[in-house]
């Protein structure tokens, strides 16, 4: 197991690694099959076109669940993740290459947390786009 995160190493502004991932048909369908949500926006590019997308797109809790993963293998521990609020702001295509990151944002010396703001980037013709934007994450370090 990789070696936890510690909170005495930590500083406000710290950037947590980075985590990419290119999302594919075979990764949205087995998140629909494990999830329960089989919406055809997810499911049917003939649907998606006719409600104003190029193709069927990630479901927003897959992307949430990136997040989480990146998170959790920075802090080396699932169980230091405490809590997230995310806003989801842009909808994930297939062959994106999602990025999820973080800051640290503020520090509680007390209760040995730290509050991050968190996002997941997608670039897109030479610009960035959010899928989720304006997000936060609540850790306990070891």
């Amino acid at each position: 197991m990789r070696e936890r995160v510690r909170f005495e190493d930590l500083r406000v502004g710290f950037e947590i690694p980075s985590l990419s991932k290119v999302v594919t048909r075979q990764d949205v369908k087995a998140y629909a099959d494990a999830s329960g949500d089989q919406n055809p926006l997810h499911q049917s590019d003939e649907f998606a076109r006719a409600v104003g997308f190029p193709g069927i797109i990630a479901h927003g809790m897959f992307t949430m669940a990136h997040l989480a993963s990146c998170l959790v293998r920075w802090l080396g521990d699932p169980a230091a993740l405490l809590r997230m609020r995310v806003q989801f702001r842009s909808a994930v295509l297939m062959g994106d290459t999602i990025v999820a990151g973080g800051r640290v944002r503020a520090l509680d010396p007390v209760r040995r947390t730290a509050t991050l703001e968190v996002w997941v980037a997608v670039e897109r013709e030479g610009t960035t786009e959010y899928a989720i934007r304006r997000s936060e994450a609540e850790v306990r370090p070891g």
